[in-house]
This record gives C-alpha cells, structure tokens and sequence, in this order.
C-alpha cells in the first residue's frame, strides 16, 4: 500500500487532504457572469476567508497537523495580514498533511518543460494571443500560478476569467485505494480547472506513485463522428461530488446534472478492468441545480450512521403510496431515483437493483463495513417542512469527517444540528472547539460524536460545504492496517 495516497472508506480516520483557500478570483464574480462562472451569488471574500473559511483551515490542521497550530492560536488570529494563511509567506502554516493546491500548482512550475506545456495548453482553452503567452512566461512560478487560478496579471488587468470552483477541490480528482479517477467537469466555467489538477497529477512528485494507477474519462471516436449540435448533450462528464468511495471495495457513482451514465459506465469499466473495485453503484438523482452531485444529498458520519435528504430517502415507498392517484390522473409529487449496483464477479457482472436509497446505504454499512449496529439516518432541517429542502440547500447533508463520528458542517443549518443531537451527537461551533483544544479542555484524540459547525454565511453562497471542500487523498479505516 502507498502510505502517502490511499483512501478506501468516508469515515476512516483523514490524514492528508488538498484544499484551496479562496483566492482573489472570487472577489471578481460579477452579477453578470456569476451563473456563468456556476456562482447563485456574489461572496464577500474577506469575510469568506477571515471569518469562516480560516476556521475550516484551523480545525483541519488541528486534526491532522497539530503542532502547526497548537498554542499558536492567538499570535494567528493577531496577525490582520493573514500571512499564516498565504502560501509562499514566510509565515504560511506550509503544512504536508493540509495541502495546498496553489503551492502544488508552483512548485511544478518550476519544471521548465512543464511551465511550457501548461502555459501553452492554458493559453489554448482561454484563447491567449501569442504576446500573452511570452508575457506569462517571463512571471516567477509564484506569480505565474496567481494568474493561472485568478486569471489577474500582477498589473491587475484580468487577463481571463476566474475558476472560483477551485475552492471545491473535491471535484478535482477522488482517490481509490490506490488509485485517482480524474475529473471531467460539465461545465465550461471548471476547463482550466481541471487543466492545472491533470498537471499537478501527472507531474508533482508527492503523486510519483500513482503514475500508471491515474485513470481518465474520455469521449470515444462515435462522439466526434456526431453533428457538432449534438456532441454538447452527448459528452462524458464526471465530477468528483459525484463520487464516494464508500468502502474499500464499493465505488458510489451519482449520474447528476453533472456527471453522465456515459462517463459513469467507462469508470466502472476502467476500474473492473483494472480489478480497483469489485463493486460500483450507480445513483441516477434527478438532474436539478437543487442537488447537483450526490454529496449534496448525503453524505456519512459513521459507518452506520447517514445524513441525508429525507425526501429522497424511500421514493419507491412514496411511488407505491401515490400510485392509485397516479392512474387516476394526478402528476406525480415525489422524486425518482434509480439505484443499480454493479458487482465484478469471475463470471461476469452482476446487476442487482435497490428500491431506496436507504435501503442502499444500510447495505453499504452492513454488507460492505461490517457494521451490525442500528443504522441511523439523520434527515436535514429535520425533516420538516419547509426546512429539509431550505437547509439542504445550504449544504446540511454535505459533511467532511475528520475520524469516525466527528464532521464538520455549517453552523447555519439549524434543525440539521437539532437531528443530530437527537441521535446522539453533540454539536459544538468552531471558534469553541478551537478555544477548548487551545486550552486542554478537548483534544482531536478524545473527541467523539461531535458536529463541529463552521460558520458559514458566504461560504454556503458558494454553494458547497465542507465535503465539498475537501479531496482526500490519504484516509484510514483502522482495518485497512
């Protein structure tokens, strides 16, 4: 096993992960184009980094590189430049266990024959003139990779646009075990995104080990025999929200508005011939900008406990319950959900089918983990009316565990935390863990069944939580040792 990239289950204990603070792209999202740039709004940045998302980062290294933040707490929150924060500052926390895409991005591009190649290919997408081109070649690595992420020159001219995505790295790449599935986005607002994520994979050293195990979506040649107004609807596209290595030998696989069967269907051929999985399940949700990937819609806290949408939780039951009105001429109120799971056998490929979505994910902890325990769905805003959907929206079944049983989410989604604390968890707001690990009252180690809420007003404008926000690429199941 590679000790330095491995990720085999959502809830074993996290140890190294890629993240991206939010850059200076963001605080250039114009009304005009924000939908365009796959934005519902414009973000205040400062109060994105400083007020929130800086905790995220706190928490992270305190649960994963302790001694960059222990006792130090206060001299950081002290300092108004934030320099703790800045890759290539003197002062930057430069941890190997919270990584930073940007400082990723730099350091393989002080290879000169790499600069070329993506200078070369950036220009191309973003159709650069040539000047443009010799122009961002004469810029340090440094400033070079600002103006790849942010599109700003150091002048400030904004050469092109922005890829404020970024900051969801989880839809950058997921790891398998031992290996990456790429990122093919849908939308042309992520292109450039997943231009610098192919090239950090293929070149930085910290993924030496995963050359050879790097596995790509493609289009085949019949997508290019197409008429070119059909080729748009009919391209493979896969995004890491759609993903979720569930348990070392089960891929979950969302077919979204996102990500298409076409490109689920060449993964699970990838990874089978590869003998990565021997189980894939497909979870077609419905194609609407409300869910967008299938970890907006759950995501798991233990390996028998799930939070969840609860009105995508038994659509087959509700189906069955409102059939008689259905032949009666009354429009369907519910949902559809299609769930078929994929089993690489000696002989053959399986296909077995579940009716709920519940029923699928009880499956993963029993027949997958092991896990004999009662199996608890926490359902978001409690499912209540109207607050399942409005806090779903704000991402309260899009949680990032750090071990097994401790997850971050947002401090907005109320009734979320409330059901939470009815199965038993406690809920506890960043700045107070953060205070408490500071003065030995908590510590990462004796923490258990705790929600740790992260303050969220701008970063749930963003429209993606912490999950969202996070690419594992090293977790632990205790019997994955």
């Amino acid at each position: 096993m590679n000790n330095n990239i491995f990720v085999s289950s959502e809830v074993g204990t996290l140890h190294r992960l890629i993240i991206h603070s939010p850059d200076s792209g963001l605080g250039k999202v114009v009304p005009s184009k924000a939908q365009d740039w796959l934005f519902e709004d414009i973000v205040h940045l400062e109060t994105m980094r400083r007020d929130e998302y800086d905790f995220y980062v706190k928490i992270l290294l305190y649960f994963l590189d302790t001694e960059k933040v222990k006792g130090k707490l206060s001299e950081i929150d002290a300092d108004k430049t934030r320099n703790f924060y800045k890759p290539h500052n003197e002062k930057y926390f430069n941890s190997d266990k919270v990584i930073e895409f940007e400082k990723l991005l730099s350091e393989i591009l002080e290879d000169a024959t790499v600069r070329t190649q993506l200078i070369a290919a950036v220009s191309a997408v973003e159709e650069c003139s040539f000047q443009f081109q010799v122009e961002m070649n004469q810029l340090s690595s440094i400033d070079l990779t600002k103006v790849l992420i942010t599109g700003i020159l150091p002048n400030n001219k904004m050469l092109f646009p922005p890829i404020p995505n970024l900051i969801f790295t989880r839809d950058i790449g997921i790891v398998v075990n031992d290996h990456l599935l790429l990122n093919k986005p849908a939308k042309y607002a992520r292109t450039r995104e997943s231009l610098l994520a192919k090239y950090v994979f293929f070149n930085h050293p910290i993924f030496k080990d995963l050359q050879g195990k790097i596995v790509e979506i493609t289009e085949d040649e019949n997508h290019f025999l197409l008429p070119e107004e059909e080729q748009e609807g009919r391209l493979n596209t896969l995004e890491g929200g759609d993903v979720m290595m569930v348990a070392p030998n089960h891929l979950l696989i969302g077919v979204s508005e996102r990500t298409s069967v076409e490109a689920a269907r060449q993964a699970i051929d990838l990874l089978f011939e590869r003998n990565v999985v021997q189980k894939v399940t497909i979870v077609k949700i419905p194609q609407k900008r409300d869910y967008m990937h299938i970890d907006t819609i759950f995501t798991q806290i233990k390996r028998n406990v799930w939070v969840l949408l609860g009105s995508l939780g038994r659509i087959q039951e509700e189906a069955a319950r409102q059939s008689i009105w259905e032949e009666l001429g009354q429009q369907p109120s519910y949902e559809k959900l299609t769930i078929k799971q994929f089993i690489n056998k000696d002989d053959g490929v399986k296909v077995k089918d579940f009716a709920n979505l519940e029923d699928l994910l009880s499956s993963i902890t029993k027949d997958d983990l092991n896990c004999y325990e009662d199996i608890k769905f926490v359902y978001s805003g409690n499912n209540e009316f109207p607050y399942g959907a409005r806090e779903q929206w704000t991402d309260s079944c899009n949680l990032l565990v750090v071990k097994e049983g401790v997850a971050i989410g947002y401090d907005r989604n109320d009734k979320t935390a409330e059901a939470f604390r009815e199965a038993g968890f406690q809920t506890i707001r960043a700045a107070e863990l953060l205070n408490k690990f500071e003065k030995n009252e908590l510590s990462p180690e004796n923490i258990s069944n705790t929600i740790i809420l992260l303050p969220s007003a701008e970063l749930s404008r963003a429209r993606g939580g912490s999950h969202c926000m996070s690419m594992p690429i090293l977790r632990v199941l205790n019997s994955d040792f």
